[in-house]
């Protein structure tokens, strides 16, 4: 299918303050602590702003984490409107091979609007005891694990719920969550590729995992927005849209209303409520901010763990930055804001060529492990440098995998196999080679610095993947 494009604007025209959006990159910029890679912005059905930090581009398919959710809370509105789910079934309904199993009564009482809320009565997060009571179905081990509650009477936010809720989606359509979304969602709003990951059993993930595009977090906003409606055609249930995204069940754990954080608003179905409008989110800064009373969206990626602040920034910036209406003579303001989006940039790691006198040293160095083994990625057992007639190699190497990576004269080296990558910059000393390794279809980079004194090597990521697994699997899935 063809990708349509979304409509867009000026700022000005919509009633968006260019500098307030210049305000918010320069705060995102200055953050020590927030990378930025995509943002978009919608005002009344149009994008008004969109930009991407090279070495991020707007093709680039971005692993959203627990954004995810808020797609498979999608899928689950297009169930319940075709009669394949109903809310108020017990859980244990759509797994009969379990019914002798789960014998305890509150087990038995999770409803399937229980998992899509969060709200399954369980006190904190199931996952790690849910898969040590079955590592091979992790369905039948969070419904081994007894609530501690009466399932709709408390909050917790819980992986193996969300997970459930995908299990039976996946079981009562019989397709991935990908394919059931393709007619009803992707292809109705123009999302092109997307891509998400399974487990053993080969379901999608539907908790985490999902790889998409900034374009497509903005679409999946835009359509919540205009409840439910796209381009005229209603395609969600009003009364999904409206179930969806108001609070079932309180979280704010006793704070004073004041003091609320965002992550205290309350929770819907697999979105989060916010201080100003409602939102999915994934770990690292992943957003999908819809904005009913300004009528916007605002979609983000990032690379950060101080998510709270993100926010902040948003609120302080943005927010303001949405007048009632249009903003008459704000051309100049409106095109330098079009020229900086087109430029957005992430600075490259530091480093200088080699040192002539070490050409030959570097040239098929062999690194082991600072310590004897790397504890941010334990599966890294090796690193080589080499030289050839196209330049510097470095080679990670993972229990006999190689995974070659070209250095760059300057800025940011990009290569799309076998894994997509970006690798920025060089030597600090004579002795020393540090390079930053962006993994472009997800928020981590890799730290490697090898030291030739000693033949040792050290990688720390900046932010840690959450999926584990070796770094060849840092990439959507795809199909070979």
């Amino acid at each position: 299918m063809s990708v349509r494009s979304l409509p867009t604007s000026t700022p000005a025209a919509q009633g968006v303050d260019a500098s307030g959006v210049q305000d918010f990159l320069d705060a995102l910029e200055a953050a020590p602590d927030i990378e930025p890679h995509s943002l978009m912005v919608l005002r009344h059905g149009h994008v008004v702003a969109s930009g991407w930090w090279a070495p991020y581009t707007p093709d680039r398919l971005h692993l959203l984490y627990s954004l995810s959710k808020s797609f498979t809370a999608t899928a689950a509105g297009f169930a319940v409107a075709e009669g394949l789910i109903r809310l108020d079934d017990p859980v244990i309904s759509y797994f009969p091979e379990f019914e002798a199993d789960i014998t305890d009564p509150r087990s038995r009482a999770i409803l399937v609007r229980h998992v899509a809320s969060m709200s399954s009565g369980h006190l904190e997060e199931t996952f790690d005891r849910a898969r040590a009571l079955d590592p091979e179905e992790l369905v039948r081990g969070f419904l081994l694990l007894p609530p501690d509650r009466d399932p709709g009477t408390v909050f917790a936010y819980n992986q193996p719920a969300t997970y459930t809720l995908a299990a039976i989606l996946q079981r009562v359509t019989g397709q991935p969550l990908t394919e059931y979304l393709r007619p009803r969602l992707l292809d109705p709003l123009g999302i092109g590729e997307l891509a998400w990951i399974s487990d053993r059993t080969g379901r999608e993930l539907g908790f985490s995992g999902l790889h998409a595009t900034t374009d497509a977090i903005a679409r999946l906003g835009l359509l919540y927005l205009q409840g439910g409606v796209w381009e005229g055609k209603r395609l969600l249930p009003e009364e999904w849209v409206a179930e969806a995204t108001r609070v079932h069940v309180a979280n704010a754990d006793g704070t004073p209303q004041g003091a609320l954080s965002d992550w205290q608003q309350g929770y819907g179905f697999q979105f989060w409520m916010s201080r100003h409008g409602y939102r999915g989110d994934g770990a690292y800064g992943q957003f999908c901010v819809v904005l009913p009373e300004q009528d916007a969206v605002i979609a983000i990626t990032a690379a950060t763990e101080d998510m709270p602040e993100l926010l902040n920034l948003a609120w302080k910036h943005l927010l303001p930055a949405f007048a009632p209406g249009p903003l008459p003579g704000r051309e100049a303001a409106d095109a330098a804001l079009a020229d900086r989006l087109t430029r957005l940039a992430l600075p490259p790691a530091a480093g200088k060529p080699t040192p002539p006198d070490r050409t030959e040293a570097w040239s098929a160095a062999e690194f082991t492990p600072y310590g004897g083994a790397c504890a941010d990625q334990p599966t890294l057992t090796g690193v080589g440098v080499g030289a050839d007639a196209a330049g510097w190699t470095l080679t990670l190497i993972e229990d006999g995998h190689r995974l070659d990576l070209r250095l760059g004269e300057s800025g940011w080296r990009v290569e799309d196999t076998p894994v997509p990558t970006a690798v920025s910059g060089g030597w600090t000393d004579a002795d020393t080679l540090a390079l930053d390794v962006a993994f472009l279809e997800t928020p981590h980079h890799l730290v490697v610095t090898c030291s030739l004194v000693d033949r040792t090597f050290t990688a720390r990521w900046r932010t840690t993947p959450l999926h584990g697994g070796p770094l060849r699997r840092l990439r959507a899935p795809r199909s070979v």
